[in-house]
């Protein structure tokens, strides 16, 4: 070949090089159509994985709630062990019976420490109506809504109320006119 028919540059390098070929319309069909499944195929997968997971997980809150509360229920059994021998220990004597019943509370009582179990005794506290439920008001030398009397203690569980306290509280002296 002639340098006329295909110049080069001085590096030996054609300076029009021939045009590529556009590929047809079928290979660009054929390739968009690959690319298609493999997207559609990755997003089936994920959507599988997710379903997955998502069974996965309400498993897990199911089994969580189911026995959410075993390590309490073994703290109580304890508790109910103690009790039943008070009770088949009917010919005890009375001291020694109250000294089980005693027992049993403490038992009780570590209990609901380890599980933060916290008692609402809100005598001579003013009245709060989140943590008590008023049964009476009466008139008293107490500062009003003051707490005079706990009826029932209630019962709080990590910071929510499961169990008001049950209160009578006071209320202001009403003060009579006396004409005369």
């Amino acid at each position: 070949m002639s340098e006329a028919q295909h110049p080069e540059s001085a590096a030996g390098i054609p300076e029009h090089p021939a045009k590529e070929t556009m590929p047809s319309l079928q290979e660009l069909l054929r390739q968009a159509e690959l690319a298609g499944e493999e997207h559609k195929d990755a997003w089936l997968r994920a959507k599988a994985e997710a379903e997955n997971i998502r069974k996965r997980g309400q498993a897990d809150v199911a089994a969580a709630h189911k026995f959410a509360i075993e390590r309490f229920a073994t703290e109580l059994l304890t508790v109910k062990d103690s009790l039943e021998a008070a009770v088949a220990a009917s010919a005890a004597a009375p001291d020694a019976l109250k000294n089980g019943v005693e027992l049993t509370l403490k038992q009780l009582a570590a209990a609901f420490e380890r599980f933060q179990i916290i008692e609402i005794n809100p005598a001579g506290q003013k009245f709060n109506p989140h943590e008590h439920q008023a049964m009476t008001a009466v008139e008293a030398d107490a500062p009003p809504n003051t707490v005079l009397q706990v009826l029932q203690r209630g019962y709080r569980l990590h910071d929510r109320v499961i169990r008001p306290a049950l209160v009578t509280v006071a209320k202001a002296k009403t003060v009579e006119n006396s004409a005369g």
